[in-house]
């Protein structure tokens, strides 16, 4: 486990303690009173609060234990460990800060599904002024290369899903969910969310925001090594009503590593559209039918809102808090990423929030403030 900075007491500003769940969790703290929560089932972020204890991640008031467990990768769904020896890092990623270091090694069950040896390690870090930042370090120790998709999965909470915006993104091409994933120019000076959003905007600045009139506050994130941007309002990935923030890890997707087509229950189809003449005769055949489930539908958030038809139709998901979150994930999606034997991937995302009091705000991109 690595050292905070001497402004204040490490032992202190970390601590270990257990979940309802019997599994070990980590508190981070600032000096100035914001905190962290860090649970080693998944490396998930649990809660992250600012200096006032107002919580700053979405979790769905209707707890309980539902989802498909590997709807985001395997990585998020297992019991990680904390890493006593970790490669260093820069000194920025430590300096003033509280953090911890997890490491994900697979077991035997993992390569049966997924052949290829990794080490994943985390760090999440608080800093003194509050942002939140997550590291993560995938490396191939493999004898052979292997791809992957990533995405840091945060639910941002809101006042109301009619009050926000999302600056940084003009002018960029997206692949729409809604739409089969057919490509569009983003054309608005700013995103604003009317009705269900299902998006994956592609080649994004480093710097995006969330502007939330309503409390007056904007999150910046700032994130490395990860192109893309996916959003959801509100989550379809919400399992057991602990969505908060975490990392996705898999090949080029998740454990579903060819598809969940070949994972699912599939149905006789007694009247499917015909087929030519020569695709029946002179054989015996049978037709099948897959159609997706509200479970299915969870497992692809990218930015994304199910409004409010498909929140009531979501067990672990109250019927109007479409309203009160967002999903923005800094993500490696159009092109995965490939690692050669003893390479190294490096992606991060800091997440941290200003005051805004105009509605007319401006968000400089470059420089990652509002003005």
């Amino acid at each position: 486990m690595g050292h905070s900075a001497a402004v204040w007491d490490y032992r202190a500003a970390t601590e270990i303690t257990k979940d309802w769940n019997g599994v070990d969790k980590i508190v981070l703290r600032s000096p100035r009173g914001a905190s962290a929560r860090v649970s080693l089932h998944g490396g998930q972020v649990t809660s992250w609060r600012n200096d006032q204890g107002e919580e700053l991640l979405f979790t769905s008031s209707k707890f309980g234990n539902c989802g498909s467990l590997e709807q985001h990768g395997f990585a998020r769904n297992k019991i990680w460990t904390i890493d006593e020896n970790p490669p260093p890092l820069g000194p920025n990623d430590s300096h003033a800060k509280s953090f911890i270091d997890l490491l994900l090694k697979p077991s035997e069950e993992d390569l049966k599904c997924w052949p290829h040896s990794f080490e994943f390690r985390l760090r999440v870090s608080l800093a003194a002024d509050g942002s939140l930042a997550l590291i993560s370090r995938i490396r191939n120790v493999n004898g052979k290369p292997f791809s992957f998709s990533f995405a840091y999965h945060t639910y941002l909470s809101v006042s109301d899903i009619s009050e926000v915006r999302i600056e940084g993104l003009e002018t960029l091409d997206y692949l729409d969910n809604l739409c089969q994933k057919e490509r569009f120019t983003e054309q608005g000076d700013a995103i604003t969310f009317e009705s269900e959003v299902d998006r994956v905007y592609l080649s994004t600045p480093n710097v995006v925001a969330v502007l939330d009139h309503e409390r007056k506050r904007t999150y910046v994130i700032r994130k490395d090594g990860l192109p893309d941007v996916r959003f959801l309002t509100p989550p379809k990935a919400v399992r057991g009503g602990i969505p908060i923030c975490f990392p996705q890890f898999g090949n080029c997707g998740s454990l579903e590593q060819h598809g969940f087509a070949r994972n699912k229950i599939w149905t006789i189809d007694e009247n499917p559209p015909p087929l030519s003449p020569n695709d029946s005769h002179a054989k015996s055949f049978i037709d099948l039918l897959l159609k997706p489930s509200e479970e299915d539908l969870k497992c692809w958030p990218h930015v994304w809102n199910p409004w409010e038809k498909k929140s009531k139709s979501m067990v672990d998901f109250g019927d109007d808090e479409y309203k009160q979150m967002l999903c923005v994930d800094g993500a490696v999606i159009e092109k995965p990423v490939t690692l050669k034997p003893g390479e190294e991937w490096t992606g991060r995302v800091e997440l941290s929030v200003v005051a805004s009091t105009l509605c007319s705000e401006q968000f400089d991109v470059q420089r990652g403030m509002v003005f």
